[in-house]
């Protein structure tokens, strides 16, 4: 198991520390910059992998109150697929996630673009499917960015107590218990409306874990110390089609790296086609996402 110490000194310091350089450097953006008002964006985004499929369409609804600060509420609907093993056939199920609420800040600067996020999510989705581990989760990310002419390069690190999809890897399982995560990569304009990225990963969970599978029978059992609950959900709680699995920090643990390519074919709607490796799950997943954007539709119809 890795050591999470430094992972958690290094989150302190990028939580602590980041916000203020940045909010030094930052410069005011011009009126015709702005965006404020009325925000919406619809996302579908899917997985597949030896595990299954997992698809997760995510409308939010939100608005930007200053060029600086935005909120948006999400409901995500899953459609997952869980893959045929040697002891059980393939099955699938859909159902409604957790809704959340997105509180978004982000300070452009010269030397430093500075972005951060914190998210709650309530208890309410699907508990038979796996969506739901019976508790509130929240995560707070940090994001820092700089373009050197085509390129730019970002770091991104956080503080949660689940581990969150991402639009590279739409997760075959939900958990539960605290963790530091980072991700650091570039980007590169590479022709006119497409752009390449590539990242690494790191989760450092904290404390006991639990994982439960999504959609069916997906079992993170090869990780140390784990313990089974068939039927189980963490909260207790009888689940048909779930699994929890509990076990030390090392059973969340997961590393990795992702490689992309976005296309922004209009105004309004975005393309994606992604691979990841996941390093601790032994999977490598192929991703989509398909994205338009109706707030800023609905705002230049009128």
């Amino acid at each position: 198991m890795k050591t999470s110490c430094a992972s958690v000194v290094l989150c302190l310091i990028s939580s602590v520390i980041l916000p203020t350089v940045a909010a030094a450097q930052s410069k005011p953006e011009s009126p015709a910059a702005s965006d404020t008002g009325f925000t919406s964006y619809v996302e579908f985004d899917g997985t597949t992998n030896s595990a299954g499929q997992e698809y997760v369409l995510s409308p939010n609804i939100g608005y930007n109150f200053t060029q600086h600060f935005g909120m948006d509420v999400m409901v995500p609907i899953y459609f997952a697929t869980a893959a045929a093993t040697t002891t059980s056939s393939s099955s699938s199920g859909s159902g409604l996630g957790n809704p959340a609420l997105n509180l978004r800040w982000k300070f452009p600067g010269e030397r430093l673009n500075y972005a951060t996020v914190l998210t709650g999510a309530a208890p309410l989705g699907d508990k038979n499917l796996g969506v739901n581990t019976g508790h509130a989760t929240f995560d707070w990310t940090n994001h820092i960015d700089h373009e050197f002419n085509q390129v730019k390069p970002f770091l991104e690190a956080g503080f949660s107590n689940t581990t969150w999809d991402t639009r590279q890897f739409v997760r075959p399982y939900t958990s539960y218990g605290f963790n530091t995560h980072f991700r650091g990569g570039a980007e590169v304009d590479v022709w006119k409306f497409i752009t390449a990225g590539a990242a690494g990963y790191d989760i450092a969970p904290i404390g006991n874990q639990t994982l439960i599978p999504i959609g069916g029978h997906f079992g993170p059992n090869n990780h140390p110390g784990v313990s089974t609950h068939p039927g189980r959900g963490n909260s207790g709680s009888t689940s048909t089609n779930s699994t929890a699995v509990t076990g030390t920090s090392s059973l969340a643990e997961d590393y990795g790296y992702s490689a992309w390519v976005d296309a922004s074919l209009t105004e309004y709607v975005d393309a994606e086609i992604g691979y990841t490796r996941s390093a601790s799950f032994d999977l490598n997943s192929i991703s989509f996402s398909l994205g338009f954007n109706l707030g800023k539709f609905v705002r230049r119809s009128k």
